[in-house]
């Protein structure tokens, strides 16, 4: 019989496995964009650290090993920027960043303050997977940034 997969709050322990996970699930976007100095790429512990102080983090495990998280923070206008979506790559495609995505929202549903107006996150432009996802959950284009010569950021927004 195999281990399921659990998600619960992630925690100051959890930083370090996440930030190794983070670098590995994103190795495919630099590719993709040609760009080895994402910001994912580039982040250090104790910026980690210091975004699941701030906000709120999820993780995945299946048993101890941490095989996803996500991270998101609500500013003052109700806005709950979710960041840093991943999921180990031998356990894509399965749900499991559907999963993880609620799980983040129904957090800020359920009486986080500052109470959830609206869920906003950002991807690639050529990142397909994951705004099919994201179209997949409800969000709606609402603007595009250009942050480089290969690279334009889609932001995308859902009422809560």
């Amino acid at each position: 019989m195999g281990m399921s997969v659990t998600i619960s709050a992630a925690t100051a322990q959890d930083a370090e496995q996440i930030l190794k996970l983070q670098y590995l699930c994103y190795q495919s976007e630099a590719e993709l964009y040609g760009d080895w100095r994402i910001e994912p790429l580039t982040q250090t512990l104790g910026d980690l650290r210091a975004e699941l102080e701030r906000g709120h983090g999820l993780v995945a495990r299946l048993g101890d090993e941490v095989v996803a998280s996500v991270r998101a923070e609500a500013d003052e206008a109700g806005t709950v920027h979710i960041a840093k979506l991943i999921v180990h790559p031998r356990l894509r495609r399965h749900g499991l960043g559907g999963r993880l995505l609620d799980a983040i929202e129904q957090h800020y549903a359920a009486g986080a303050r500052p109470a959830a107006k609206r869920y906003q996150l950002f991807t690639g432009h050529r990142s397909d997977g994951n705004l099919r996802l994201y179209r997949s959950r409800g969000y709606e284009q609402i603007g595009t940034r250009e942050v480089g010569p290969r690279l334009t950021l889609v932001t995308l927004e859902k009422a809560a």
